[in-house]
């Protein structure tokens, strides 16, 4: 089978990685990628937006599968594009149509949906700029530190926690009237602030059934300690150790089921991967936020952990038959350590040579590489998470240090990553 995934960041060359090892798979392309991913299938000069150039180059090179690595396709409708189209709706495509992508579309939406299925959640209220001043008064008397999200999609970075009532409805006014992250921020959800530990939890749904893939703890801060502004996303660690039976049995029970069976009752054909944002508040788990795809960098150490086929998981996504399979994971610890480009998350260099990506990493560890792109004169720089190195052993500890080992070799001009991933595990 020829199979096409799209995106390009590290997610996908994990992805890549996974589905071309698979017996399942022929030929593996991918829209755009990176300058890793040509290690794995063949890239192509695709947007992951522009679905009719998709439909075409599926119909010229007989593509079996398609894959969607990233939200943005989901929520804009590659699924039901697919659908719509006689020649194209026989293609299975992983991923959920526009209508279950709202889980990570819209911010209310996915408030409302945990509300209508008794899905434990933060307390939170709507506003937009037809209940602006409601939403001040509503902000004057709120416990503090209170979480301010933009509705929409806002590339990871539309969720401001604020200490203080001054810094909240400052950022609630340019949210709202100041357009600070354009569209998605025309509405905002005020939420309270859980304090906890954070974990991400992935279930892959075939609408009626589901698998729970390994969970990952991710770090977003960019530095070490958890200090400093938010990022995609600096490392990630698997299996998480406080996540255990007991634990991950009541987010079974009142989280997974729930969303999947809600979804079913809402006739939202949903085959695909959700990603639950989860926070141990005490014993118990609640949802801070869906995701219609795998998280970054998590899947790259959830991908090297599942012993399974991905491709055959795939195909009884589409043919709704995972009842009938249980996931494999090795029982190794796994980190990831992400290699940031210098001013990351502002503004950095692009266009940076990098050195070192030809060392024998061993049979242990794997540099995926995330924002590069390949050249004459070798790979360079071309995005603010670089690349990141996944690593096994049979602690955090000497995962991270196999991890930190690799990066030491590895070179461009202005690399930063945190030396502490999984700190609170060491």
């Amino acid at each position: 089978m020829n199979i096409l995934l799209l995106g390009s960041g590290g997610r996908e060359h994990a992805l890549a990685w996974k589905l071309a090892q698979s017996s399942h798979c022929s030929a593996l392309y991918i829209a755009p990628g990176n300058a890793g991913t040509t290690q794995c299938g063949t890239n192509v000069d695709l947007s992951p937006l522009d679905f009719e150039g998709i439909g075409k180059f599926c119909g010229r090179e007989d593509i079996g599968m398609v894959v969607v690595g990233p939200e943005e396709p989901l929520v804009k409708g590659i699924v039901d594009f697919f659908q719509a189209d006689a020649g194209l709706r026989q293609i299975p495509v992983i991923g959920p149509s526009a209508s279950g992508a709202r889980l990570e579309g819209s911010k209310a939406f996915s408030k409302k949906f945990m509300e209508r299925h008794a899905i434990p959640t933060a307390v939170y209220r709507e506003f937009d700029s037809d209940n602006f001043a409601e939403g001040i008064a509503y902000l004057q008397q709120h416990p503090l530190p209170v979480v301010l999200k933009a509705d929409g999609l806002a590339a990871g970075k539309g969720v401001i926690i604020c200490q203080s009532t001054i810094e909240a409805i400052a950022e609630f006014e340019l949210m709202i009237q100041g357009s600070k992250f354009g569209e998605a921020s025309s509405k905002v959800v005020v939420e309270e602030f859980l304090s906890g530990i954070e974990l991400s939890i992935f279930v892959l749904s075939d609408g009626k059934h589901f698998l729970t893939l390994p969970e990952a703890k991710d770090y977003k801060r960019v530095g070490e300690g958890d200090k400093g502004p938010n990022t995609g996303g600096m490392g990630a660690v698997s299996p998480v150790p406080f996540a255990d039976a007991t634990f991950m049995d009541k987010v079974t029970q009142r989280i997974i089921i729930p969303t999947v069976k809600g979804l079913e009752e809402e006739n939202i054909d949903y085959r695909g991967f959700i990603f639950i944002g989860v926070i141990k508040v005490g014993e118990d788990p609640f949802v801070i936020e869906y995701n219609c795809r795998l998280g970054d960098p998590e899947t790259e150490v959830v991908m090297p952990r599942m012993k399974n086929d991905l491709v055959e998981l795939f195909l009884a996504v589409a043919g709704q038959r995972l009842d009938g399979i249980t996931i494999e994971p090795d029982e190794r610890t796994c980190c990831t350590v992400v290699a940031v480009s210098g001013g990351y998350p502002g503004s950095y260099e692009k266009g940076l040579p990098i050195s070192g990506l030809d060392q024998d990493t061993g049979a242990d560890s794997l540099i995926f590489h995330a924002g590069t792109r390949g050249e004459s004169n070798g790979i360079l720089t071309s995005g603010g998470r670089v690349l990141c190195v996944s690593s096994f052993a049979e602690t955090v500890y000497e995962a991270v240090d196999k991890s930190r080992d690799i990066l030491e070799k590895i070179y461009y001009e202005g690399i930063y990553y945190r030396r502490d991933i999984g700190y609170e595990f060491l």
